[in-house]
């Protein structure tokens, strides 16, 4: 008989496939696969019949925990592709996409979940162009306070230009992308922020020097862009994908072409203008002028209560539906600065700071072996592998970084630490960070590490796990 060929150093990747199998449930509990860059994910017909205990001890696995309707098993990278392929193999599964598993764990979800998935299905993609303007708008304002150009010269311009270009057609881009995801044409999503953003309308950024109003039939329209707005264009693009769906019922094919998309601009940029457009601007307002309330004048308590809750929800999955807030944020011209992200930052540097007091104390050489890198990654902003195959595993260290994340949230108020993109966390986070807030960004950073390191090393009992 041949001898069965093992990979990664002593690892048998049939029997680390065949082990998983009975845990999940059997192969016909098994209802889709796929992998990323570190991780198996799963999705099961009964999530009860899953035994997440002993997958932890499954050969190869660094940990394993169920997020957003998926089963979700870390084994690293290099690693994951060899299980994968086996795995599918051995259940006799199709490769499924992430697109296609998305879809199928979002039917597990509850609304919250489902809301928080659409939204971050929305901003993900476009957290490059805004993480890319808040490094061009920190090296603007190195360029202003060092002097090292004037404001009207062609580099300071050209710069500016570069720096302001994401926020001012941010419309168009959450228009592309929410009607992707909204089930509409994606182009037409970004004509309605076209729409939104035409230069006939005053610059949102430049309300305060005034503007013009127009009479639509009775109807009083201020001429006011959506200049750097996410709700106007996002209820908008809902609104619009929906139309679109409908016409496409009625509309014969031999016409389609021609009268949908002409019925849906016209008749959405109509409504945006008159109705969606305001009462979305309204919608974004209070929510950013609420949490600046809070930010303000409760201080350091915010920060505190924040940065020791975010963990906790995180485990939901709700945090992804914080990119549009913090984009408002962003974009408000009476805010003009991401104060939440370095909440974030602190909570995420405090789980790192706690798994590695795991690694410190741990004598398991195989729990040493995860908790090293899962807190390392933590530090750039990537913690799941501590939080849920190290942390949460052992109880006492997640609750040493609620203690770490409130602390250091509690600084970053306290101090008016601010960003200016989203999107980046812990140390990559220092590139966004305004230039006259970075060390204190840097202290809050050692005291969430730090104290959820301590406290977790202190009261964590793992030596004889």
């Amino acid at each position: 008989m041949k001898k069965k060929q093992k990979y990664g150093g002593h690892m048998n990747i049939e029997k680390i496939s065949r082990d998983l199998i009975p845990l999940l449930g059997g192969k016909e509990n098994i209802s889709s696969a796929a992998h990323c860059a570190t991780r198996l994910r799963l999705v099961l017909v009964d999530d009860s019949q899953l035994n997440q205990a002993e997958i932890d001890n499954v050969e190869g696995v660094k940990g394993c925990f169920v997020n957003a309707g998926q089963i979700q098993i870390i084994f690293g990278t290099g690693l994951v592709n060899k299980v994968y392929a086996e795995f599918v193999s051995q259940i006799g599964l199709s490769e499924t996409s992430k697109a296609e598993l998305t879809n199928i764990a979002t039917q597990k979800l509850n609304p919250f979940q489902r809301i928080a998935r659409l939204l971050s299905n929305i901003f993900v993609p476009i957290i490059p162009a805004i993480a890319s303007a808040g490094l061009l708008m920190g090296l603007l304002g190195l360029v202003r306070s060092n002097g090292w150009a004037a404001p009207d010269s062609a580099l300071f311009i050209m710069l500016d230009m570069c720096s302001s270009a994401a926020f001012i057609i941010l419309p168009i881009l959450i228009g592309f992308t929410s009607a992707k995801e909204f089930g509409g044409n994606p182009f037409l999503g970004a004509v309605l922020g076209g729409i939104l953003t035409h230069p006939a309308l005053t610059n949102a950024w430049g309300v305060a020097s005034g503007y013009n109003t127009m009479d639509f039939f009775g109807i009083d329209v201020a001429m006011i862009g959506y200049q750097g707005t996410v709700f106007p264009v996002l209820l908008a693009a809902w609104f619009m994908s929906n139309v679109e769906k409908q016409l496409r019922r009625i509309v014969p094919d031999s016409i389609d072409l021609i009268v949908t998309p002409f019925v849906t601009v016209i008749l959405t940029g109509f409504v945006a203008l008159l109705f969606i457009g305001p009462v979305g601007r309204a919608l974004g307002d209070g929510i950013t002028l609420s949490l600046s309330f809070i930010y303000e004048h409760i201080g350091w308590l915010a920060g505190f209560l924040f940065g020791g809750t975010y963990s906790m929800i995180v485990i939901t999955g709700i945090h992804h539906s914080f990119h549009a807030i913090e984009a408002g944020l962003l974009t408000n011209p009476e805010v003009g600065v991401n104060f939440l992200l370095p909440i974030w930052s602190m909570a995420n540097v405090a789980q790192g700071g706690a798994c590695l007091a795991v690694a410190f104390k741990v004598k398991d050489t195989k729990v040493k072996a995860i908790a090293v890198p899962a807190g390392i990654s933590c530090m750039l902003g990537i913690t799941e592998a501590a939080i849920f195959g190290v942390n949460l595993r052992y109880g006492k260290p997640f609750l040493a970084a609620l203690i770490g994340g409130a602390l250091g949230g509690a600084y970053v108020v306290l101090t008016k630490v601010g960003m200016t993109a989203v999107g980046m966390t812990g140390i990559p986070g220092m590139v966004i960070t305004q230039p006259s807030s970075l060390l204190n960004y840097i202290i809050g950073m050692c005291i969430a590490f730090g104290g959820a390191f301590v406290i977790s090393y202190l009261i964590s009992a793992v030596n004889k796990k």
